[in-house]
């Protein structure tokens, strides 16, 4: 089976729109690497992006050896934040959740920071556990689950962890199973068990103290290319190795298995290998590859080495390296679930809160 694309009519559904409301809602989901935003409003039975922000601010730079957001990186994040700030008083945005996951959540001076950035911009942002960040990537992606689907493995890979989160759907009706994991609750995940009101059981979840900034830095003094790659994988797939179904005799891995890849690492592989010359979202997300196809694209970058990665247009000089921690941890979960479906999603947390604050007014149900 090769790559290909999904019908993008399909992968936008979400429950359908009660009232034609006109508020708007921003997500904000700031990152180790990155500081992202959306603004949108409820339309039909999904919502239209009024406006977009995304800025590479790298807050978790070199957290691996002094356990601190440094000075540099929070001035970087702090003006990013300024912007978002206008943007959300410009757009008169009336609901909102600003969001900050592992770099804050990690750093000893996380809190402070979040202090810091309330006082000088007014944004207060809030950091969410690993078990909400992983429920919310799991709701902004639901648009791509396959309507057969009985189990699914949701993959987040971000700067400063990874949250992989496995879902048992058998026993809800087909037709019912996109709605009914937008309804999770962040309890939910920490429950692991099957969920009276939805029918969708959370098999097992877990959230790894690894991303590609992290797990890159943890390697840094590994010089040769090849070698810091099959350190680093690994390494994830140690961390991996008592996660899931297979450690269990009651759970079984069924036929109708997908996993969903929400992530830049993932995206990015997907546009490498499409050979595009610039990244186009509307391309790559929905596209559907291969575990033999993803290690075959990794395999290239390898093969090439970092100039060859930094050429790139996709990748480029300030990601060669990230993609290979990225590309690593994910050729780890494809060794131990290899899947003739994993599915890109260029979507994910942000998109989980607007989905989840539309549903908590009422706009969406």
């Amino acid at each position: 089976m090769s790559g290909k694309q999904k019908n993008k009519s399909k992968s936008m559904q979400s429950p359908s729109i009660i009232t034609e409301g006109l508020p708007l809602f921003a997500a904000l989901d700031l990152g180790t690497n990155s500081c992202r935003m959306l603004i949108a409003r409820p339309r039909k039975n999904d919502f239209e992006v009024i406006d977009a922000f995304s800025k590479t601010v790298y807050l978790g730079k070199g957290m691996d050896s002094t356990g601190k957001l440094s000075n540099s990186a929070m001035r970087r994040t702090i003006s990013a934040l300024h912007v978002c700030q206008k943007k959300l008083n410009q757009n008169d945005v009336k609901y909102s959740r600003l969001v900050a996951t592992a770099a804050c959540r990690q750093a000893m001076n996380g809190r402070d920071f979040i202090k810091r950035v309330r006082k000088e911009t007014k944004l207060k942002l809030e950091i969410i556990k690993p078990s909400e960040e992983a429920r919310l990537a799991v709701i902004g992606s639901v648009g791509h689950l396959k309507a057969k689907t009985e189990q699914v493995l949701v993959v987040d890979i971000g700067g400063g962890s990874t949250e992989l989160v496995w879902l048992d759907l058998t026993h809800v009706e087909p037709k019912n199973r996109k709605n009914s994991i937008m309804l999770m609750q962040s309890n939910q995940l920490r429950k692991k068990e099957l969920d009276k009101l939805t029918g969708v059981k959370v098999v097992d979840w877990i959230s790894v103290p690894f991303g590609v900034t992290t797990l890159k830095e943890q390697y840094s003094d590994v010089e040769e290319d090849k070698a810091a790659y099959a350190m680093m994988s690994w390494s994830f797939e140690e961390y991996i190795s008592h996660f899931g179904p297979s450690q269990s005799d009651d759970l079984k891995i069924l036929p109708n298995f997908q996993i969903i890849g929400t992530s830049g690492t993932i995206t990015t592989i997907a546009a490498t290998k499409l050979g595009l010359l610039r990244y186009d979202r509307q391309k790559v997300d929905g596209y559907e590859m291969t575990s033999a196809e993803v290690g075959l694209e990794i395999d290239r970058y390898l093969i090439g080495g970092p100039e060859w990665r930094a050429k790139n247009p996709c990748i480029g000089d300030s990601r060669k390296d990230f993609i290979m921690s990225g590309a690593a941890i994910l050729r780890s979960i494809l060794r131990v679930w290899p899947t003739n479906t994993l599915t890109v999603a260029d979507r994910g947390l942000r998109e989980g809160i607007l989905y989840s604050q539309m549903v908590k007014q009422g706009f969406l149900s």
